[in-house]
């Protein structure tokens, strides 16, 4: 482990760290911090990477210690760089507000919110969700500008202010969320669980845990909702304390999961990332054509023990207008029906 710098090499600038400080040095440890490497975050900012390792060594000396290690993996921050970190990326929000507010007032634009459409969600719940608050946004005079990223379960894009708000899956059941972020529940969702009808289980309509527990369970892969992923897993390690789960071989295709599951070696269930709202019923889909060409039978878990918190979260550092067209969006979306994709 190489540090970019080491204590006994910066000066104790005291009560003098803010002089010289400009607001392109907390922009470049945001850059650092986000992309992982010098080298990537240099791209990313049009600059030499020689440059920017300049103007971060620079930053660290006018804090007075380290807030970046070099590792093999690429950077890590100390507990200052941590520090510093959230409170530029607070900075630099509230300054594209207020310079956002400014132009606004000057008659030389209009409010804008980020916001975090992440892939993997359901269908029908983006498409409302969105189409909601476009127009929400629309009518309060609002610009969105849309961004397709992994939301994870604490939201943290929203908390490190890359994003104004988002939708997502909740951690806890309670729905409570780190300060400054206000969330509003928008229904509880569930898997679909599909098993091959070889096994003998699939003529009653229902499985338990203990029984999916002990198949082969191909799932969403982690990346897409590792808050689900985590949590769901730990469900079904209650019943088969080993328990992992197997990543799909075709990721973005349900009804060639399906068909995979039905000819491996030993019994294979599919369990979908939460497609419906629970407890309703789901339409046909192609999936369950190709289902039943290769005896795949859906069935319900008994007692329900995986579903998910849908979610519409945003920081509660908004500007309360914006803060209102989100509060309106999520009002106006009522849980009915399904969500499911069409695959």
């Amino acid at each position: 482990m190489e540090h970019v710098s080491g204590p006994d090499q910066l000066p104790d600038s005291g009560d003098c760290a803010h002089l010289g400080l400009e607001l392109r040095h907390l922009r470049y440890l945001v850059a650092v911090a986000d992309a992982g490497t010098f080298t990537h975050a240099a791209e990313r900012m049009f600059i030499a990477q020689p440059t920017l390792s300049q103007q971060i060594r620079r930053l660290e000396e006018m804090v007075g210690t380290p807030l970046l290690q070099r590792r093999r993996e690429g950077v890590r921050l100390t507990p200052a760089g941590s520090v510093l970190l959230e409170e530029s990326r607070a900075m630099l929000a509230l300054l594209e507000h207020g310079i956002s507010r400014s132009r606004q007032a000057a008659g030389l634009g209009r409010p804008r919110l980020r916001f975090v459409l992440p892939p993997y969600l359901p269908e029908g719940l983006a498409v409302e969700t969105a189409s909601r608050l476009r127009s929400t946004a629309a009518a309060a005079g609002a610009d969105v500008t849309w961004l397709e990223t992994p939301l994870d379960a604490d939201f943290t894009v929203i908390r490190q202010r890359r994003a104004d708000a988002g939708l997502g899956w909740l951690a806890s059941a309670d729905g409570a969320l780190p300060d400054p972020l206000d969330v509003m529940s928008l229904g509880e969702f569930e898997p679909e669980v599909w098993i091959p009808s070889s096994a003998g289980i699939g003529d009653r309509g229902t499985i338990t845990l203990d029984e999916l527990a002990g198949m082969a369970v191909i799932h969403t892969p982690r990346r897409a909702s590792a808050g689900t992923y985590d949590a769901w897993q730990a469900v079904l390690r209650t019943s088969q304390p080993r328990f992992e789960f197997t990543d799909p071989p075709f990721r973005h295709s349900l009804p060639m999961t399906l068909a995979f599951a039905a000819t491996a070696s030993r019994p294979t269930a599919v369990l979908t990332r939460p497609l419906h709202v629970a407890t309703a019923q789901s339409t046909p889909s192609m999936a369950q054509r190709v289902a039943d060409s290769y005896q795949m039978v859906r069935v319900d878990l008994e007692r329900r023990p995986l579903t998910a918190m849908a979610a519409l979260a945003w920081s509660g550092d908004l500007p309360r207008h914006l803060q209102q067209v989100l509060f309106d969006t999520a009002d106006g979306i009522p849980p009915r029906g399904s969500f499911a994709t069409a695959s």
